[in-house]
């Protein structure tokens, strides 16, 4: 497995979403994915306080991984509380982090990320309790999560010099969810910042389980909450991404991951799973590597 740098972090190319964990997977299946990645070299677990019903994904974590700290690079996120409403106070930071090192059974976490932007706190207290925790030991580096451009340069403009910022911004990005490619990622390499795409698979429709003309799958998260996404127009672009990928040897799935490695500031793509044969592919995927040639093709398949 291929690693890659979120500021003095070393992480995987692909990593693991950990909000299944306590929600559909109780915690025998949640140790079985968590084994099959670390085996399989993904070593970036990401998970929030949000996950499992409010701690249930970071609990299940923390029981799962005893004896393993050393092996693996945990991430985690606060302050989704109404949206972000209150969420970035210096005192829900510091209240948030403690019951997440609780829950995890850690002295530290290695990234942690607000959540969500909180318009009710001023970033640069959000940030100076952030740094709190860096310098007390119990966070290595700060990250953010569904930021614009815009709120990551305020972000970077309000840092005192010398004190802690962040690294590293987490947002939606997909070959069927460009928005990212139009202000965020420029912003982060003007910023130095490391990108991590959350929903790689778009929900599922890049797996090659949605074809044009063909039923939709029953009991999938489209087809039960998200129906729209399967939009003729986004099948169409499906049909066209499957014969490019099949066409060179491999899945859609494959090309998912490997098109948002192709970008520079992409540091690990998080991708979710419900069981460790689903960790062992979505692995696989980090082994091939487009070229530019490929990458301006694909822009003609997209439109």
């Amino acid at each position: 497995m291929r690693t890659r740098p979120i500021g003095s972090l070393d992480v995987s190319v692909i990593g693991l979403g950990c909000n299944n964990f306590g929600r559909t997977l109780d915690g025998p299946a949640t140790a079985a994915v968590l084994d099959a990645a670390i085996d399989a070299g993904v070593t970036f677990l990401d998970t929030a306080a949000l996950y499992g019903g409010g701690g249930g994904s970071e609990t299940l974590m923390g029981r799962a991984l005893r004896g393993r700290r050393d092996q693996v690079i945990l991430a985690t996120k606060f302050g989704w509380t109404d949206m972000g409403t209150g969420g970035g106070h210096p005192e829900h930071v510091k209240a948030s982090l403690e019951g997440s090192l609780r829950r995890l059974q850690v002295d530290h976490v290695d990234l942690y990320q607000l959540h969500h932007p909180d318009p009710s706190v001023p970033i640069a207290d959000t940030l100076g309790a952030l740094g709190e925790a860096v310098r007390a030991g119990q966070v290595r580096e700060i990250g953010c999560s569904n930021f614009s451009a815009a709120q990551l340069e305020q972000a970077e403009a309000v840092v005192e010099p010398g004190a802690p910022r962040f690294v590293s911004v987490q947002n939606e990005f997909s070959l069927l969810h460009r928005e990212p490619e139009a202000e965020v990622l420029p912003a982060c390499e003007r910023l130095g910042l490391a990108f991590l795409p959350f929903f790689p698979l778009m929900n599922g429709l890049l797996t090659g389980k949605y074809r044009r003309g063909q039923p939709l799958p029953e009991g999938t998260r489209i087809t039960e909450r998200k129906a729209e996404l399967a939009s003729e127009a986004n099948l169409e672009r499906v049909e066209r991404l499957i014969a490019f990928a099949e066409g060179r040897g491999y899945e859609v799935l494959d090309l998912a991951f490997a098109w948002l490695l192709a970008h520079a500031s992409v540091a690990s793509v998080i991708a979710g799973a419900t069981s460790a044969e689903q960790v062992r592919r979505n692995a696989a995927a980090a082994s091939w590597e487009l070229t530019s040639d490929d990458m301006a093709e694909l822009e003609t398949l997209l439109v």
